[in-house]
């Protein structure tokens, strides 16, 4: 596959809900396109030592960031037309599954 979308997200805490960053890169023909990264604000909004641990993220780094639906928001404006694909895929399809049940 030389044309997908990969993304990656980042969780504070046990709650697949409570995404707080996103990465995403779209990679055409071989070549990366266009990348998009934003910290965001998640829901519930509390952060697990082990994950800051991992990713290095805490609350104060997303203390003013946006909401998910709107970071999405603009991912769904760049990012579309290819297929997704994740390294980790079935974490990150349970977190996009998560926040769209407690957003919509």
């Amino acid at each position: 596959m030389e044309s997908f979308i990969a993304i990656d997200f980042e969780t504070a805490n046990q709650h697949r809900s409570s995404i707080c960053s996103v990465g995403v890169v779209r990679v055409e023909d071989g070549t990366i396109r266009d990348r998009f990264y934003s910290l965001i604000k998640p829901n519930p909004n509390f952060y697990c030592h082990w994950a800051t641990e991992i990713h290095g993220i805490n609350y104060y780094d997303t203390i003013d960031a946006r909401p998910f639906p709107e970071v999405w928001k603009n991912i769904e404006e760049k990012f579309s037309g290819l297929p997704f694909v994740a390294h980790n895929s079935s974490f990150d399809e349970g977190c996009l599954k998560a926040v769209y049940e407690l957003y919509n």
